[in-house]
């Protein structure tokens, strides 16, 4: 059997390409869509009454396009191409307002925005190979335009002028790079027990519903186990709670590495544990949950120098015959499960009496 890969990448929807929350991460583009679009009606008025009227209607149309695009992001399902074609219209823009006739000396000042902007947006890696290229060319725009001398004075304005672009895009590197990894690491506890490293309950709960609807959608078939650890109360009172502990940690390393590559495990609560089978129906998976019951009781705990002995009790059904939503295919596999408990334990329980 292949070891079974990780809930998060099996499971867990993907996120914005910062690694911020979906839903945070789109309210983000819609607020800057929405103040670069108000920014730009501004612009337009004052262009109008500068005289530049071309610009001015430019802005203008920018503007409605923005508001529109603020409006449509609540439904959108890729945010990328939507930031992409925010961001090289917008750079292009600084880049235009350099160089336009009559352009004002401080006009480069918005360049020190693109590094923000692109890693923020687009995180560490698209944000560098956006950003750069933009700052670099905007940077020799500049000196082209304004002929700055070579002497100390001239050098010292230019320095300036780089050396401030070159640190804000080394702090964005750094801190894009750092902010997504604590991200990463803070996810992933969200996602997984602490104790063991399976799916915590949440996210083992969200793999379910998700499993549901994509076996609805292609007529495929789900299987449901739950399992709870045999008279797990006497290790604890015999040997500890960090036995326990041990014996749980034990029983998912046995568990995870008998099981595919496409099922979950996840840690309900306590000593109860949760087994999502998809694209399987009851036959194929009654061997599977048979081995997985037998390769808990033949590998015993070694604990200070002793052997406790596990099982466990397992509880199945299957989508959709057993139950057409998760409530009810948890209450099947609870009363199996706890079926089997009464008739012994250390069993599989697949069907209801007839």
């Amino acid at each position: 059997m292949q070891r079974n890969s990780d809930p998060e990448q099996l499971y867990e929807p993907s996120t914005g390409p910062t690694g911020l929350e979906e839903a945070d991460h789109r309210l983000l583009m819609r607020l800057i869509f929405a103040c670069t679009g108000a920014t730009l009606g501004v612009f337009g008025i004052l262009q109008s009454l500068a005289g530049n009227y071309w610009l001015a209607v430019a802005e203008a149309v920018a503007c409605g396009m923005l508001l529109w695009a603020a409006h449509r992001l609540k439904r959108v399902r890729r945010l990328v191409p939507w930031i992409i074609a925010y961001l090289l219209p917008t750079f292009c823009f600084i880049l235009y307002i350099i160089v336009m006739p009559n352009a004002s000396a401080t006009a480069f000042v918005w360049v020190y925005l693109m590094p923000v902007m692109a890693y923020l947006l687009l995180g560490k890696l698209r944000g560098f190979l956006l950003a750069v290229p933009f700052m670099l060319l905007a940077t020799l725009m500049y000196l082209y335009m304004n002929h700055l001398r070579l002497d100390a004075p001239g050098l010292i304005d230019i320095g300036n002028g780089i050396f401030c672009g070159v640190l804000v895009l080394a702090f964005m590197h750094v801190y894009e790079g750092r902010r997504a990894d604590a991200y990463r690491q803070l996810r992933r506890l969200a996602l997984t027990d602490t104790l063991t490293g399976v799916a915590s309950r949440e996210s083992f709960q969200r793999a379910l519903q998700r499993c549901i609807q994509e076996s609805a959608r292609y007529d495929a078939r789900l299987v449901l186990v739950v399992l709870d650890v045999d008279h797990f109360k006497l290790i604890n009172d015999q040997w500890g709670h960090d036995a326990g502990d041990k014996a749980l940690q034990h029983l998912c390393k046995s568990l995870r590495h008998r099981l595919r590559a496409t099922d979950l495990i996840g840690r309900l609560g306590g000593e109860e544990f949760g087994i999502l089978l998809p694209y399987t129906d009851r036959y194929d998976a009654q061997p599977l949950v048979e081995s997985l019951r037998k390769e808990v009781s033949r590998l015993p705990l070694e604990y200070s120098g002793q052997r406790i002995p596990l099982s466990a009790t397992f509880g199945l059904a299957e989508w959709p015959s057993d139950g057409l939503d998760a409530d009810e295919l948890y209450r099947c596999t609870d009363r199996r499960l706890y079926r089997g408990k009464a008739e012994g334990r250390d069993r599989l329980v697949c069907s209801d009496p007839v």
